[in-house]
């Protein structure tokens, strides 16, 4: 279960490198907008009190039945978040920025969701949870909630901006999970 353990934290070291680098391709952010990162600040701080208080050790997944089916969730959220950020192009930003000369992206995983980044990132942190320590299931809860708060505000800009594109787009596909939520 160490190999285990080792290969996912590898593999979202490799992943967070490749979105940096592809950072570099996106379209530029209207009136300088940018990402507001300090939501996610409270989530690490609680965390890491969390681990602390924990004995060490005792929420590692040691289950190969748990590590296998939190590999595959991870694999698949990983698998989706990346072919969201392939099918918005250009188009990708930072969480809650607009664009300079927005486009509405309804095709490929957003044909069914309309958030397909944040589902695939916080189906790959509860696989990460399962996989390899029970207190990333946490970090996937607290993602979860910032997730929310930045959808809201987004679908508020998009629905803003398309007026009456986007509002139909949501009456046709579901926020975070395919024809469920």
């Amino acid at each position: 279960m160490q190999t285990l353990r080792t290969v996912i934290y590898i593999v979202w070291a490799l992943f967070w490198i490749g979105w940096w680098l592809a950072a570099g391709t996106a379209k530029q952010s209207a009136g300088g907008g940018r990402a507001r990162f300090p939501i996610f600040l409270p989530a690490v701080v609680v965390v890491v009190v969390v681990a602390r208080a924990v004995p060490h050790g005792s929420l590692i997944v040691t289950n190969p039945v748990l590590g296998g089916v939190g590999s595959a969730l991870f694999a698949g959220g990983l698998a989706l978040a990346i072919w969201a950020r392939v099918t918005m192009g250009a188009n990708w930003g930072m969480p809650m920025t607009q664009k300079a000369e927005p486009e509405l992206v309804t095709g490929g995983p957003f044909r069914w969701i309309r958030h397909p980044i944040y589902s695939g990132l916080v189906l790959a942190l509860v696989g990460t949870g399962l996989a390899t320590n029970l207190i990333d299931l946490l970090v996937a809860l607290l993602v979860l909630v910032s997730v929310y708060f930045i959808t809201t505000v987004e679908e508020r800009n998009l629905t803003a901006t398309f007026p009456t594109q986007y509002p139909a787009y949501q009456a046709r596909t579901k926020k975070l999970i395919p024809f469920v939520l």
